[in-house]
């Protein structure tokens, strides 16, 4: 694994880590996919249902954002110590987030069960859509500590070059997923209980093989139950805090995006704009998420070196990392802007929902071009551990989305809101490359 890391073929080792990490997000894209299509696409309630839906959905990624605070957080530390040549640190360190993670997790749930009804008013639900919220969310937040470990402690399987034990923790628990779905929502007359009974279980599958595999002899670092750090502690989740607050933030806006279709969409057209938006928001993972993978899978090849202190090899994965991220989202355009129908028709047949997404999908990906500038710099700041960097700039880009989403209702109509994400995703990136010629190189040159 060290060797590998070692390797001068650094154009290999960016593919062999981003392509399979690519596809594991892709997939695991398919866990909220699935339960949308299926929702859809019950008789009779299909789109207020999946309305409820879209409303649960930033509100669980936002409680995900943990497995990121402790995975992102401690997965690049353990990169650098690897590159230091300090394995029991790295271990350490492994052991640790552990124990974290799991604390974390079971918080985490109580909290959200003691606050799910206000958050889903809060948070957009409207009268129609409130009931189908809270049973998803309800059934849901049962599995958060299968979500969390499998998420969060995955990274660490990915981190020690391992990314296709990674990938295929993904798949197992999204391949299960597609199966159990149309049973239990289906078959069983479940509905919308069943779409989350049927994630959970995915999730739990998911989990058990992650934690097998750190458990076991498989892995170059294994987890050791031991009394944690403080001093490691202090250090993940000082790393980690940018990924969480991104994490939280984009989902603050997802929440605020809904909050204002409901505000200024009033009524049955609310509800409407709001299932559009789910299936908008589903489009979107299809991009960000795979995009993610590239950029946050080669993590390792950047702490590594960076803890190594080869600039040199930095700066050539992270021309490949843009290179491959920008063939991606060229795609993805084309696909948004010529045939988004097909993937709209997966959640509903009512013709002018059809109409109206496919419009907004239009607009809402005009910047995605510039999106893998953005996250090959922020994601490379945060794998070499230079969080303050990495926080500032997603700061920037999340405040311009900000603006827009209460500034564009009330001036230019409601449907306007949805140009916030091009005009994030242009300013964005611009600030982005600025700071990283004017002070990231001259970082990388004092290596």
């Amino acid at each position: 694994m060290t060797t590998q890391l070692d390797s001068d073929d650094i154009k290999g080792l960016v593919l062999g880590l981003a392509l399979p990490s690519m596809v594991a997000q892709f997939v695991s894209v398919l866990y909220s996919i699935v339960d949308r299509m299926y929702i859809g696409n019950i008789a009779v309630i299909g789109e207020t249902a999946l309305a409820g839906v879209g409303v649960c959905g930033p509100i669980l990624t936002m409680i995900s954002a943990f497995a990121s605070l402790i995975g992102i957080g401690g997965g690049p530390l353990v990169s650098i110590k690897l590159g230091q040549k300090r394995e029991q640190d790295a271990e350490d360190i492994l052991s640790d987030c552990f124990i974290f993670l799991s604390f974390i997790s079971v918080f985490v749930m109580m909290l959200a069960f003691l606050m799910k009804d206000r958050l889903l008013w809060w948070f957009g639900a409207s009268e129609a859509v409130f009931p189908y919220a809270d049973e998803y969310m309800s059934w849901y937040l049962t599995g958060t500590i299968f979500a969390l470990l499998s998420t969060g402690m995955n990274q660490f399987i990915i981190c020690q070059g391992y990314s296709g034990a990674g990938m295929r923790s993904v798949l197992l628990g999204a391949v299960l997923n597609i199966v159990l779905d149309p049973i239990f929502i289906f078959v069983l007359d479940m509905e919308v209980s069943g779409a989350a009974i049927a994630t959970v279980l995915s999730q739990l599958a998911s989990c058990i093989y992650v934690l097998s595999f750190l458990f076991g002899t498989k892995s170059a670092l294994r987890i050791h139950i031991r009394k944690p750090s403080l001093r490691n502690a202090k250090n993940v989740c000082r790393l980690g805090l940018t990924p969480f607050l991104i994490i939280a933030f984009d989902n603050i806006m997802l929440i605020s995006l809904n909050a204002m279709i409901t505000k200024y969409g009033g009524g049955a057209r609310g509800d409407m704009l709001l299932a559009c938006n789910t299936i908008l928001q589903s489009f979107m993972l299809l991009i960000t998420m795979p995009l993610g993978g590239i950029t946050g899978g080669t993590q390792t090849i950047l702490g590594y070196n960076y803890g190594a202190r080869r600039a040199d090899k930095i700066a050539r994965a992270q021309k490949w990392i843009l290179a491959i991220g920008f063939i991606f989202c060229a795609v993805m355009f084309i696909l948004a802007q010529t045939v988004s129908e097909i993937f709209i028709c997966i959640f509903t047949r009512d013709r002018e929902y059809i109409e109206l997404t496919k419009q907004i999908i239009k607009v809402y990906t005009l910047g995605v071009l510039l999106l893998p500038v953005q996250y090959t710099i922020v994601d490379g700041f945060t794998g070499m551990g230079i969080f303050k960097y990495a926080f500032t700039l997603s700061a920037w880009r999340k405040v311009v989305y900000f603006a827009c989403v209460f500034l564009i209702p009330p001036l230019a109509g409601v449907e306007a809101v949805f140009l916030c994400e091009p005009f994030s995703d242009i300013l964005g990136p611009i600030v982005s490359v600025i700071l990283y010629l004017t002070l990231g190189r001259k970082l990388l040159k004092r290596l």
